[in-house]
């Protein structure tokens, strides 16, 4: 297929604000798949991709953008899920704008690729048509317990069930989701599209709706927990060593080293260790 040079992307459908003024749904439509392969066809697929440097957890943009060219939209998905657990999610929330599609090369004069755009219809094309069910890898033989169903939390349940962990979701609230169920308004993230990405993750990953309090330390290698607990677990839990502070430390004084790279860092360095996360 030719490649499509229009300079703009193509609009995103929305409800007419007559309409959206007297409900609560989702304002935005997304995509149809004429309208996703059009948009697709607006990638250069540049040889350095500067777009996956902008994706922080470096989704291979122009691959998946290159299978919706081709129609195969499962395809795309698939390649989406290799590195992102929450696709439908940050198709929509992820700020894109300062990310990947901040680097794309169609920008310079003219707009950028609706990468986030793409990457919703991708999720919502599978949960609407795939009839495949996730495949749970085999165990490695590590436990880790996550405290807290949060974003955080489901990705890192996720990343760390495709590499074979046997992962245990500990959830306190009657809904698993945390700041995407409680924080973000329905007519910015309906609360069944994310209801969707836990039943997927919910193949492979047991989630329980059980108080943190119940867990049992000695179960566990590893445990990943959000800010709001790891104060109290860390008093509870003196032979835990917690990063959770490194990044609290990092993100509240300002250093000039990222967070993220200096928690992994101490994360390899002190993985053999019973760590905190």
């Amino acid at each position: 297929m030719a490649a499509n040079m229009n300079p703009k992307k193509n609009p995103m459908p929305t409800q007419d604000p007559l309409v959206r003024a007297r409900n609560i749904d989702e304002v935005a439509l997304g995509y149809d798949e004429q309208t996703a392969v059009d948009e697709a066809l607006r990638c250069l697929n540049c040889k350095n991709m500067p777009c996956v440097d902008g994706c922080p957890v470096k989704i291979h943009i122009p691959e998946f953008i290159s299978a919706i060219k081709e129609g195969e939209f499962e395809k795309a998905y698939q390649i989406i899920s290799k590195s992102s657990s929450l696709p439908a999610v940050c198709g929509r929330v992820c700020p894109q704008e300062t990310q990947c599609e901040s680097k794309c090369v169609r920008g310079i004069k003219g707009e950028s690729v609706g990468i986030g755009r793409l990457e919703r219809f991708v999720a919502d094309w599978h949960n609407t048509f795939s009839k495949e069910e996730p495949v749970k890898p085999e165990s490695n033989g590590h436990k880790v317990a996550i405290v807290g169903s949060g974003p955080s939390g489901l990705t890192c349940a996720g990343d760390l069930a495709k590499k074979g962990y046997d992962v245990t979701v500990y959830e306190a609230l009657h809904t698993a989701g945390g700041v995407l169920v409680y924080g973000i308004p329905e007519f910015r993230l309906p609360k069944s599209i994310v209801a969707k990405e836990v039943e997927t993750l919910n193949s492979m990953i047991p989630i329980w709706k059980k108080n943190k309090s119940e867990v049992k330390d000695e179960d566990y290698e590893i445990m990943q927990t959000g800010i709001d607990v790891c104060k109290k677990l860390n008093e509870k839990y003196k032979n835990y060593i917690n990063l959770s502070f490194i990044f609290d430390k990092n993100m509240i004084t300002g250093y000039k080293a990222s967070p993220i790279d200096e928690g992994k860092e101490k994360f390899l360095q002190l993985f053999k260790e019973r760590i905190v996360l």
